[in-house]
């Protein structure tokens, strides 16, 4: 019997939930031999460098199978998921866990979950964030943009012009294209490339970003981060960052970013409670290890 972790990330949706799955796989591993499977083959190769010790690609995610076998335990981190395939999977696991953001989901009865909805027997209701980022660094960058890790559209580029007035800093994402970075270099102040992830996240001031693990790092390092809701992103995160008072940005035009940017330098943002142990102890517990 094994251990698994199931993370939906790639080019066209980003890092959100692969930071999530760093920040969980990390502390099991200090105790169990789990795998961390990846929809995208290059953030499964590049997983070591984010202290995974053993992650792999996966094609589809109707190809774990070919890599587990019938009995194993498996944390499932994607929306993915639908009627039949929740119901192959909780046949195929002896134990399944799914981490859900979606404050309608209902809970299968042979699956556990964890969100930060929801509540009741065998949910763990819980926002988990990487220990590191309660770790507050001195903000020395007064206002920065992540738009996320990825940009397939080039959307910055279509909307540079917006930003260019704020003179704001740039943390360029994991998927961005090669040389991206030298079509946006006139509307931005300094622009960082993904591998100051960190940095940017936690010494920025206020942070406007299309991240939502990125908004949730930056307030629990002390920041004032601004949601902007992308088009292509799912809106599961807006009643969360709604009852923490964090501002939203839900159009992307310079009078709505002049606005909220002012809004959050005296904004009252409530926090959330560090949750990660709990979630732990959640996952020990149900994996009866």
């Amino acid at each position: 019997m094994r251990y698994f972790y199931y993370v939906h990330t790639g080019h066209r949706i980003g890092l959100d939930r692969f930071h999530r799955a760093v920040a969980i796989v990390t502390e099991l591993q200090k105790e169990i031999d789990i795998t961390l499977l990846c929809s995208d083959f290059r953030i499964a190769a590049e997983a070591k460098e984010f202290g995974i010790k053993r992650s792999v690609g996966v094609d589809l995610v109707r190809n774990i199978p070919q890599i587990a076998h019938h009995g194993d335990k498996i944390i499932f981190d994607s929306a993915e998921i639908n009627p039949t395939l929740l119901e192959d999977m909780t046949q195929f696991f002896s134990t399944f866990i799914r981490i859900s953001d979606d404050v309608s989901d209902t809970k299968h009865d042979k699956e556990f979950l964890i969100s930060p909805y929801l509540e009741g027997e065998g949910i763990c209701k819980a926002v988990i964030v990487n220990e590191r980022y309660y770790e507050a660094l001195p903000k020395t960058i007064p206002l920065s943009l992540f738009y996320g890790d990825d940009d397939y559209e080039k959307d910055l580029e279509a909307n540079q012009s917006l930003f260019a007035p704020l003179h704001m800093d740039l943390l360029m994402g994991f998927y961005h294209f090669l040389g991206y970075d030298n079509a946006l270099k006139e509307s931005f102040k300094t622009i960082y490339d993904s591998e100051s992830y960190d940095e940017v996240i936690r010494k920025s001031d206020i942070l406007v970003s299309g991240s939502p693990q990125a908004v949730l790092q930056n307030l629990i390092s002390g920041g004032k981060p601004i949601y902007l809701q992308r088009v292509d992103y799912t809106n599961d995160f807006i009643p969360l960052f709604e009852s923490l008072s964090i501002p939203i940005i839900t159009e992307l035009s310079q009078e709505q970013l002049m606005q909220t940017i002012n809004k959050a330098i005296s904004n009252s943002y409530h926090t959330f409670e560090k949750s990660n142990t709990k979630v732990i102890e959640f996952i020990r517990k149900t994996f009866n290890l």
